[in-house]
């Protein structure tokens, strides 16, 4: 409701507003008042479009991704607007020139070319559903969780916070974490003087006890893989987990700490190196 009422606001200024440079509008010949009353118009329908689509808020990936290109389609329209706009209001022929130059002739005399294939990647990329808003990807060895998609470029957040914005063009053998389920690995050691077959026994109902404290990080139980490896002092044994992509650090790092506590509880404690001195 809150929201609602927000937007019936922001509609009653926004025709209230309109009334107002309607008239200003018509009641001056000043080309600056004209300028300047086209462009607080423009922007601030932009901007009420922009507010538009963020309200709509799509709960899917997919949907997301479709309302930011929309948002950023927005912009580039806004800007064409006002150039043409005040070419015209400053008495320029703006069809005229469209139409003895050619939009082509244009586009190559600014050197658009990287601009033209930045747009054209983009509209391929979202309808052949490459990666969409939320997804967590892998970009050239940068990790993080797509933030936005643009008409020319895609920004991408890591854990850090930091945003790499990458032009479309640019985005070459991405890797899509967020398509199936990830696996979380963890391994912990214990001493060779452990009943390995009594220890097994009770790996099972140790990991139905984990998976149900800890379902908010695990998709399903954790598994029990076997012996990793026979190390100097320990013997490695290695467990996996299905998780999420965004919590492939936070599992292991919770079943870590699980497995060390209940190993623990069951009389396994963890080796450290010794060293045997003999004196003769």
């Amino acid at each position: 409701m809150k929201k609602n009422s927000r937007l019936l606001v922001r509609l009653v200024i926004f025709g209230l507003l309109a009334a107002a440079l309607f008239f200003v509008w018509r009641g001056t010949a000043n080309v600056f008042v004209k300028l300047f009353t086209m462009l607080f118009a423009v922007l601030f329908c932009e901007g009420l479009f922009v507010a538009l689509l963020r309200f709509l808020r799509p709960a899917s990936h997919r949907g997301q991704t479709v309302v930011t290109l929309i948002s950023s389609l927005g912009k580039y329209v806004a800007a064409i607007v006002i150039l043409c706009w005040g070419l015209s209001i400053l008495g320029v022929n703006v069809s005229g020139i469209l139409a003895s130059v050619g939009i082509l002739t244009l586009v190559v005399g600014f050197s658009a070319e990287s601009l033209i294939a930045d747009v054209i990647t983009g509209f391929f990329m979202l309808f052949e559903n490459q990666y969409n808003v939320g997804d967590i990807v892998e970009v050239n060895g940068f990790r993080g969780t797509v933030k936005e998609i643009g008409i020319r470029t895609t920004s991408i957040i890591d854990m850090g916070k930091n945003i790499k914005v990458i032009n479309n063009s640019d985005m070459k053998n991405i890797l899509n974490r967020s398509d199936n389920v990830s696996i979380g690995v963890s391994t912990i050691d214990v001493p060779y003087s452990t009943d390995l077959e009594a220890l097994e026994k009770a790996i099972p109902a140790l990991m139905q006890d984990i998976y149900s404290r800890h379902q908010d990080v695990m998709l399903s139980a954790p598994r029990y893989l076997g012996v990793q490896e026979l190390g100097s002092s320990g013997i490695t044994l290695k467990f996996i987990v299905e998780v999420e992509e965004s919590n492939i650090f936070s599992a292991p790092r919770t079943l870590n700490r699980e497995l060390l506590l209940g190993f623990r509880r069951l009389g396994v404690e963890c080796p450290y190196p010794q060293l045997d001195v003999h004196s003769r």
